[in-house]
């Protein structure tokens, strides 16, 4: 198992963005993210936890996670997961928020208050190991990855400062290289990186 944490700064918090996904906080890229995390040529990744945290207005911080349940009847035990439908599923998560919980809206999404550092803390004190995607890191290829690992990005404006700081003291920089991409390439990247290792073992 492997997850991601998406930090962005801008996405909105509540669920009543518009059309215009780059107007509404650069939700699109976190719509790519989530393609990227789990799409396959044909088949949805069974092998991964995704974490959006959107730090946007009204309401920051959210806290989205996601696992697609794939078993059980569509509509009943599972919602089915498609490239389309991945801005109307986010937007109906936010709209399910409920104040003071942890809420699973879907099978295998829920919703809650909590900001990236604190999920970070959390999983850090559970005994994963936290990598921070660093253009100044080791290389990923290189890098020793341990079993479970949890990746860390931001969107196009990055990690705030401060914040960063912090998480650098629980974390592993690991590089995908000198050259910047996007949030889902990088998220496309590592996938591979670490399914190559998977399938090298096996």
């Amino acid at each position: 198992m492997r997850e991601f944490i998406y930090y962005s700064r801008s996405a909105p918090t509540s669920g009543n963005f518009g059309d215009d996904l780059m107007k509404a906080g650069r939700i699109d890229i976190a719509i790519h993210t989530v393609i990227a995390a789990f799409f396959l040529s044909h088949k949805i990744r069974t092998d991964t936890t995704l974490h959006l945290i959107f730090a946007g207005m009204p309401d920051p911080p959210k806290h989205l996670e996601m696992k697609p349940v794939l078993e059980g009847e569509t509509g009943v035990d599972k919602i089915y997961l498609n490239k389309k439908d991945v801005g109307s599923i986010i937007k109906k998560m936010l709209y399910k928020y409920r104040k003071g919980e942890k809420h699973e809206v879907f099978p295998g999404y829920w919703i809650e208050k909590k900001g990236f550092l604190e999920l970070a803390n959390e999983l850090n004190d559970s005994g994963r190991s936290l990598y921070i995607l660093d253009a100044d890191g080791e290389d990923i290829r290189t890098a020793n990855i341990a079993e479970n690992p949890v990746f860390i990005l931001g969107d196009h404006l990055g990690l705030p400062a401060k914040e960063l700081k912090r998480l650098k003291k629980i974390c592993t920089s690991v590089s995908i290289g000198k050259r910047t991409y996007f949030a889902s390439q990088t998220v496309a990247i590592v996938n591979n990186e670490i399914d190559r290792r998977i399938d090298s073992s096996v």
